[in-house]
């Protein structure tokens, strides 16, 4: 007969003991470690190189169309860079004579650097062939990019553009893409006029910094991370806040980032704000009362990388305060607590000073609630609950997980299971109430 001590131990169960959902498909075990995860980068319960680890074994696990498509929207929806590419290791290696390797390796590639950082993922341990595939991938997307983005990402790494050329056979697409590869493979490439470059060639920073802001060359996010040394150069103020309004490619950046910024040059808070706030564009405001839980617990401290100043708890927060409607927003951690519904920098800010950070009480938190009405409960948490999640009593609900913990808990209806820190998460909610989500 088999003890009732050895049955619970086969119970999974969250890092912090409640149990978790016992029986999860291959493809969201996938999509809970892949769509929260900065590759490599330690998290509170594990270290980086685990989740790694544990995201290739589930990558085995699923079927080619859903491995291809989870690295495309990683890439596009999500915003990942190298997640994705890890992913296309694992497609490359199950997917060999499969075309849709080659497709799919053309699709999640757009950056000119990316070409080369797959290899050198695909080769982490130890150098082997590349399969016609790969070949054909690499081939069709270094097509993709002109000489400017060929400059600009020709690095000393250690696999550069030019033996990806030579690796793949690649094929131009024309006499011009012919001539600039040639020059690629001399090093006669003309410099890109990176802000990198500008401001390593010697000319006066703060007039290398305005040309670069009045000609439009700066990335928005390179944009958001140099706000202190634009400062420090003396860059004339309307030029800086012409161009955080601008968000001029902000689609690309995530929520936090605008938090980071505003954390380090605080004059700039209210224009980023009002910038962040641009993520509602087009954004239908959800019907009825919404409420949203933000966990604060001590596991949502993590920093999101090594470099980061934002932590986990910063991007749930963020992702609270630009939800639109109705809301009503609790925070959660030994207690449950109420906040103002702010909205943007605001609200991030009331959601981080409301209580201390200890144990995820979560099933706490969705017992309190129910003496509210509302129409859908939205939760932003890393899913580590102490305590047992009862069900919600409504049946709009909505688990927003924020890490890559194993196990989780907003599995099952009514739940609807949400990986990732983008505002699209918010997205796919309207979408997914206006029946347009698929």
């Amino acid at each position: 007969m088999v003890s009732i001590n050895a049955l619970s131990a086969r119970i999974k169960r969250t890092f912090e003991g409640a149990a978790a959902v016992q029986n999860l498909s291959p493809i969201a075990q996938l999509r809970r470690t892949v769509l929260s995860c900065l590759l490599w980068e330690d998290e509170f319960y594990e270290d980086g190189v685990q989740v790694a680890d544990r995201l290739s074994e589930y990558a085995s696990r699923v079927t080619i169309e859903e491995l291809s498509a989870l690295a495309i929207e990683a890439r596009h929806e999500a915003h990942l860079r190298h997640v994705p590419l890890l992913l296309l290791v694992t497609l490359i290696e199950r997917g060999r004579g499969n075309p849709v390797v080659a497709q799919t390796i053309e699709r999640v590639i757009s950056r000119a650097d990316e070409p080369g950082e797959l290899l050198a993922i695909y080769w982490r341990k130890g150098k082997r062939p590349l399969s016609s595939q790969l070949k054909k991938g690499l081939a069709a997307a270094l097509r993709k990019f002109d000489a400017y983005e060929l400059a600009k990402y020709d690095r000393q790494h250690a696999v550069r553009l030019r033996d990806v050329l030579f690796l793949t056979h690649a094929r131009p697409k024309d006499e011009e893409q012919a001539a600039t590869w040639r020059a690629l493979v001399d090093g006669t490439l003309p410099s890109a006029n990176t802000w990198e470059a500008a401001l390593s060639s010697g000319e006066n920073k703060r007039v290398a910094w305005e040309r670069l802001l009045r000609g439009g060359a700066l990335g928005y996010l390179a944009l958001l991370r140099n706000l202190r040394n634009m400062v420090a150069a003396g860059v004339d103020d309307t030029l800086v806040r012409n161009a955080i309004l601008a968000r001029k490619g902000a689609q690309r950046v995530l929520p936090f980032s605008f938090v980071a910024a505003a954390r380090q040059c605080p004059q700039y808070e209210a224009v980023l704000d009002e910038a962040l706030s641009g993520a509602l564009d087009g954004m239908t405001p959800l019907p009825g009362t919404t409420i949203v839980l933000v966990d604060v617990s001590g596991s949502m401290l993590e920093p999101l990388s090594a470099k980061s100043w934002i932590k986990r708890v910063d991007a749930a927060a963020v992702l609270a305060s630009i939800i639109p409607g109705v809301v009503r927003v609790f925070t959660v951690s030994e207690q449950i607590k109420e906040v103002p519904p702010r909205r943007g920098m605001a609200g991030v800010d009331v959601v981080l000073a409301s209580q201390g950070h200890g144990r995820t009480m979560l099933g706490k938190a969705m017992d309190a609630i129910r003496q509210f009405a509302h129409d859908r409960v939205i939760v932003i948490t890393d899913e580590q609950s102490h305590d047992f999640v009862h069900p919600p009593v409504v049946s709009r609900a909505y688990m927003i997980n924020v890490a890559s913990a194993t196990n989780g808990v907003g599995y099952g209806r009514p739940w609807v299971h949400i990986d990732g820190l983008s505002e699209n998460t918010l997205r796919f909610i309207e979408a997914h109430e206006s029946g347009r989500a698929t």
